[in-house]
């Protein structure tokens, strides 16, 4: 995936730009919910830590959940092994 990650894009974008570049997807909705965690034990203090991501992909027909959500974060594994502390993700096929 070649999506920048530059100081000036914010960690909302770089998700949305690359599930969309990878899955193509129906819908995508990408929430930072990490104003909800602030402060929490393991919490970085950065505001863009804790996401949910709702999608929608033809790519995820006849995929089991666990299938999807792999592939989900093997697409995000940079930033989950960085700056995302959590990842909720609610996805489903079209």
């Amino acid at each position: 995936m070649s999506v920048n990650h530059s100081d000036q894009t914010s960690m909302a974008d770089i998700i949305s730009a690359k599930l969309n570049e990878a899955l193509a997807p129906t819908s995508l909705e990408v929430i930072n919910e990490s104003h909800m965690h602030a402060g929490h034990a393991g919490s970085p203090g950065t505001g863009e830590s804790h996401f949910r991501v709702k999608i929608s992909s033809n790519e995820f027909t006849g995929k089991s959940r666990l299938q999807i959500h792999q592939a989900i974060n093997k697409i995000l594994a940079e930033e989950l092994n960085g700056k995302i502390h959590a990842l909720a993700i609610e996805a489903k096929a079209p």
